[in-house]
């Protein structure tokens, strides 16, 4: 048959134009899509921020039920990122799935560390930081024992806090967190090896770690769909609003690094990474065993199939060593960013979590104990007001936790009665040591234990002395001193 010899030119002429039309439209969507990428939202859950120490913020999401089970969660961040990946948006929420569910949920965000803070420790964070972010949870909802649900690395921080502290942890969540590295801990694992990286080269360069170096190393370990297919497949919905949108929020959370503390980094790669010893029960913080052993709370580990970061063999063999008998394993089919973001996550895997949490968070009150724990902790407590309003639930085999007197915060009064009778308590008294910026529950145990029970005896104390008896920096010591004088004076 014969063919025109121009039909051909013609034809691939025609595909050219259409090409370019499509082109054309696509980038008339640009501007659109430039301006939903600027004014997208992160973090819209209502809160508040009720506890600060250093660069440490404990936020306190307000609940969205009713009624909230009696033992809070208290989600503990890692020290890389921002913790919004976990409320990124309304409908892609760990934090609002929690408290949809009933929870009273608080969370750990810690903020950048300063230059100031380059020698922060391993100790630091896990038992000073987590501590006192634990026992102010307790005081607010009445609680002996919480919840605590940590999130990679502050998975693997979560588990030396409960190995130290098991009675202040009722249940334990791990979320995709680094356990163990004996083998089975992928490409971070090959890449921290001591023989191809010393972390201490890392920080006698930059002090902190930056978070660009940080990015970096992350974003090579997957190079061509971090730097190429992304944006292709961004351009390829560039007139998707709500996929233009979705990007937008994983760019902005991507690109909110923060750096890391320099001798805790050092820490967690020598101490985790290198030497596993946290997984073969050789780990010590400030002179402590942190023995997995004592691990014997209910354990739940949330693994990701297709995690690169923390592969499953990163994470399931710590079941084996734990002191529990009551761990559960839930893997599911997504990766280390998409069981917090993905919509399949929250449809199928979340609501088995929250229902593990719930059948382990039901305390039975004794009498009179639900208004005496809803007066002691004040009215934001929801895990109190839920023991007025509903019937006792039954406890999965424990004797019920929450004690009124522990639960109290009048127990700084009961510690001001006992002052000598000539001590005068004024309204600085009345306010307690940790009115004192920097002093939260653990150090006021401290100074407590030292002798140290009043505003006034901390104003009158001996610098050197009370550091070296309390173990806490004298500069440090030094700057509660002079809040002090101020307050009495």
């Amino acid at each position: 048959m014969f063919q025109h010899p121009y039909t051909g030119v013609i034809d691939a002429q025609r595909a050219a134009w259409e090409q370019a039309t499509e082109v054309a439209e696509t980038l008339g969507a640009v501007p659109d899509a430039n301006e939903a990428i600027a004014d997208v939202d992160v973090g819209q859950t209502p809160s508040e921020v009720v506890y600060e120490e250093n660069k440490l913020q404990l936020i306190h999401y307000e609940p969205l039920t009713e009624e909230q089970h009696d033992v809070p969660i208290l989600i503990v961040y890692a020290l890389i990122n921002r913790p919004y990946i976990l409320d990124l948006q309304p409908n892609r929420s760990v934090v609002r799935t929690l408290l949809e569910n009933g929870f009273d949920v608080y969370l750990i965000d810690w903020g950048e560390p300063s230059k100031l803070d380059t020698s922060l420790t391993l100790e630091d964070y896990v038992v000073r930081y987590v501590d006192n972010c634990v026992d102010e949870v307790r005081e607010r909802s009445g609680q002996d024992s919480i919840n605590v649900l940590g999130y990679c690395m502050g998975g693997t921080m979560a588990s030396m806090y409960a190995a130290l502290e098991p009675e202040k942890v009722r249940n334990l969540g791990l979320m995709a967190a680094g356990l163990c590295f004996a083998g089975e801990g992928g490409v971070l694992e090959l890449w921290g090896d001591e023989d191809y990286f010393d972390p201490e080269a890392v920080t006698e360069t930059f002090g902190n770690v930056p978070a660009e170096f940080l990015d970096t190393g992350f974003a090579l370990m997957d190079p061509v769909e971090n730097y190429v297919t992304k944006y292709v497949r961004f351009y390829d919905n560039i007139e998707d609003e709500d996929f233009v949108e979705n990007f937008a929020r994983m760019e902005e959370w991507l690109g909110d690094g923060i750096d890391v503390a320099g001798t805790a980094f050092e820490e967690f790669i020598e101490d985790i990474y290198q030497e596993n010893k946290l997984y073969e029960n050789e780990l010590t913080l400030g002179g402590r065993d942190v023995d997995v052993e004592a691990i014997d709370m209910p354990v739940l580990q949330i693994v990701a199939e297709y995690d690169h970061l923390i592969p499953p063999g990163a994470s399931k063999p710590f079941n084996d060593v734990v002191g529990s008998d009551d761990v559960t394993t839930m893997e599911f089919p997504t990766g280390h960013i998409g069981m917090s973001v993905s919509s399949r996550s929250h449809g199928q895997l979340w609501p088995d979590v929250c229902a593990w949490f719930e059948e382990r968070s039901q305390v039975e009150a004794e009498p009179g104990d639900g208004a005496e724990a809803s007066s002691a902790a004040g009215p934001s407590s929801g895990a109190a007001e839920a023991d007025e309003e509903s019937q006792p639930a039954e406890v999965d085999g424990e004797a019920p936790s929450a004690e009124p007197e522990e639960a109290a915060p009048e127990q700084d009064d009961s510690i001001d009665a006992e002052a000598p009778a000539e001590t005068e308590v004024d309204s600085a008294e009345a306010a307690g040591l940790q009115a004192i910026e920097g002093i939260g529950p653990a150090y006021e145990e401290r100074l407590v234990d030292a002798g140290i029970t009043t505003m006034a005896a901390l104003a009158d104390a001996d610098a050197a002395a009370l550091a070296a008896e309390t173990e806490v920096a004298p500069n440090r010591i030094l700057s509660w001193i002079e809040q002090a004088e101020r307050r009495v004076d």
